[in-house]
């Protein structure tokens, strides 16, 4: 019971944590979740929380190496290898030495041996702080792919070699030569292992797909188990790394996917809303037990009296600055030469700010603290493990010094990288709605069979239009892009009023029924408030909504004590707005000259004939096809949603253009499964 209550507990401050973050969005969500971690264990000293270094590799590093891994751009991290793997290997050791040397001399007391393994845990940045990061400020690309590259990688290295520095401390032993062939055999044979599991697990899918068992429930289960079960062989059966592991076999079924294994659509949308519900628990959750455990991990060495606590962290932030400024060092140094060696090539001179943001990108996180917790208490002859308090109070300091840090000079680093022109700017509105369209055209083709063939090819030509106007639109000219938008925008918005006009008129005349009449009036509601996008638009669009109800309601009132019936039938609807369609189209054509630039008006045009085309139609209406067309548009529906997800989480659109996108997809929703439902 007590750890059922312990889990509820985190779910709800995960939840609290993120409606902070949106409120307070200059803070990352990482710190509001460490200081509500924080808060608890001192709220409730009596609460006690034991992180143990497997399970906590097992259960939270795993999985979430494994789904960046199959999200990684592969491309990027084959022409980045050089500096990932320098940063994930040589850096990792050039900070366990030259730190570990640096804590001997800052402070004496903790031997060489403990000096070296605390720096090995330190070493290691956090794959969830850097993507925490990478959400909240936009990084230069190859910034982020630097980092990111290098975090799937560099927890093995480091814990290699806090495991050995932790050894050292305890029996007393180390070899250098054993220490490298262990370090090397980890490596190789986690990855081969990564590789040969990934290919066994898809195997394992493809037979059960072959003997008919396509269950997509059953099969995302099995891609969510993988990184579990590939973690615990690699690490129990066979003592390798199963941090490289899950990180090949995650870039592994990335592959497999997209060669060899391509998933149904409804498996594809219920494994990655899946694994979006995983990785956001799981990303929050490290960060809640971080600051859930530092308050018990500090304490003895705040209330040690040998000890006086403002040097404590005068000590944390000289540990801090050191571990940061051999980030730097290196980073500089290897850049440097990297563009000597490749000069004339695609790779560019270093510049002081451009290291300074790799250098503060390499936070520090949850899985140093997990390290650090699992050193023992005792030595092998029976001693204390020398000043164990103390290292832990100084792995806490660093963590929160790297992540304050960042959080301070990252969104300024950025910003004056960004007025140099060297940041990749987000993508424009358009071709974000063209990627939509991309990713809705390929689900409809792989839905299409001998039943829905009709309705998916009428759906994809409307996509197909859609398409080309969406690339019109996006082949305008830089600053008159939002100018020629606006216009359009207007021009849409006087052929709906001129809708709207008409089936006011058909009310009065008593050619529609009041309850059709409200239906197609929220229709056209919808599609004002889809085009008003500014603070004016929005408030006259509401002013005239609540006009419009105020309406709506004596007409209902009047129209109920008549007791008039009800009219279901959808051609009726459909006639109706036809009339309404060439009554805007009328309007258009009458007054094409007066309502601007041929290149505004006859886009609309195109739109409302295409429009009125499809309802006139050859042969009668098809209720069975149409309701294959709203089943589809529900498909494609989530998988624009999933892409929109992924264009944000890879830094491709912001956070207000994802907001817009997701606007216009409810939209479309919510008059498809309206119509759905009549």
């Amino acid at each position: 019971m007590e750890i059922l209550m312990t889990i509820i507990l985190l779910l709800v401050c995960l939840v609290i944590s993120n409606i902070i973050s949106h409120y307070v969005p200059f803070l990352p969500t990482a710190l509001t979740q460490i200081a509500i971690g924080v808060a608890i264990a001192l709220i409730y000293k009596e609460f006690h929380l034991e992180i143990e270094t497997e399970w906590f590799l097992l259960l939270f590093i795993a999985p979430l190496l494994y789904n960046d891994g199959r999200h990684f751009p592969r491309d990027e991290l084959w022409k980045m290898r050089a500096p990932i793997f320098g940063n994930a290997i040589v850096l990792v050791l050039l900070t366990t030495i030259g730190g570990g040397w640096f804590i001997h001399w800052t402070i004496p007391d903790i031997p060489i041996a403990a000096a070296f393994a605390l720096a090995a845990i330190l070493s290691p940045t956090d794959p969830v702080a850097v993507n925490g990061i990478a959400k909240r400020i936009h990084l230069p690309e190859s910034v982020l792919n630097l980092v990111r590259g290098e975090s799937l990688i560099n927890d093995a290295s480091g814990l290699v070699a806090f495991n050995y520095a932790v050894a050292a401390v305890v029996t007393g032993y180390f070899s250098l030569r054993e220490a490298i062939f262990e370090f090397t055999y980890m490596f190789l044979a986690g990855a081969l292992l990564g590789l040969v599991l990934s290919l066994l697990m898809t195997w394992i899918r493809y037979s059960l797909r072959k003997k008919g068992i396509s269950d997509v429930t059953l099969h995302s289960l099995l891609q969510l188990l993988t990184p579990f079960l590939i973690y615990i062989i690699a690490e129990e059966m066979f003592h390798a790394s199963g941090v490289i592991a899950v990180v090949v076999g995650g870039i592994v079924h990335s592959l497999l996917r997209e060669k060899a294994e391509p998933m149904q659509a409804e498996e594809q949308v219920l494994t990655e809303n899946i694994w979006s519900t995983v990785s956001f628990i799981l990303n929050g959750t490290v960060f809640l037990l971080l600051g859930l455990i530092i308050p018990p991990s500090v304490r003895s060495t705040v209330e040690s009296p040998s000890i006086h606590n403002a040097l404590a962290v005068g000590y944390v932030l000289a540990i801090g600055v050191a571990i940061l400024a051999i980030r730097f060092g290196w980073t500089y140094l290897f850049s440097y030469f990297e563009h000597r060696l490749k000069r004339g090539t695609e790779v560019a001179k270093p510049t002081v700010k451009m290291t300074l943001l790799i250098s503060f990108t390499g936070v520090r996180g949850a899985l140093t603290m997990a390290g650090v917790l699992s050193i023992p208490f005792l030595l092998e002859n029976g001693d204390a493990f020398p000043e164990r308090s103390l290292i832990l109070f100084l792995a806490a300091g660093v963590i929160l010094f790297t992540l304050l840090a960042a959080t301070l000079f990252l969104p300024l680093l950025s910003k004056s990288e960004a007025s140099t022109g060297e940041l990749s700017p987000y993508l424009d509105m358009n071709a974000a709605k063209s990627r939509l369209l991309i990713a809705a055209m390929k689900k409809v083709r792989s839905e299409i069979n001998e039943e829905n063939e009709s309705a998916a090819y009428q759906l994809l030509d409307e996509f197909k239009q859609t398409f080309e106007q969406t690339n019109v639109d996006l082949s305008s000219k830089g600053k008159e892009d939002y100018v020629f938008v606006h216009k359009i925008r207007e021009v849409r918005l006087m052929a709906l009023k001129a809708e709207r006009k008409y089936m006011e008129n058909a009310l009065q005349k008593g050619e529609v029924d009041e309850e059709l009449f409200q239906f197609l009036m929220n229709a056209f509601d919808l599609r004002e408030e889809s085009l008003s996008h500014n603070a004016r638009s929005q408030f006259s669009f509401l002013v005239r909504s609540v006009l419009r109800e105020r309406k709506r309601s004596r007409r209902r009132r009047r129209e109920s004590r008549k007791g008039r019936g009800r009219i279901a039938q959808r051609q009726a609807g459909r006639e109706l707005l036809l009339k309404s369609s060439q009554a805007a189209l009328n309007y258009l054509e009458a007054n094409k000259h007066a309502l601007g630039d041929a290149a505004v008006v006859y886009p609309v045009i195109f739109d409302y004939k295409r429009f009125v085309d499809r309802l006139k139609g050859p042969g009668q209406y098809n209720a069975s096809v149409e309701t294959q067309k709203e089943e589809l548009r529900i498909v494609v529906m989530d998988v624009e949603r999933s892409e929109i997800r992924r264009m944000h989480e890879n830094g491709e659109i912001s956070s207000e253009q994802a907001k817009e996108l997701r606007r216009m997809v409810n939209y479309i929703e919510n008059e498809t499964l309206y119509e759905h439902a009549e």
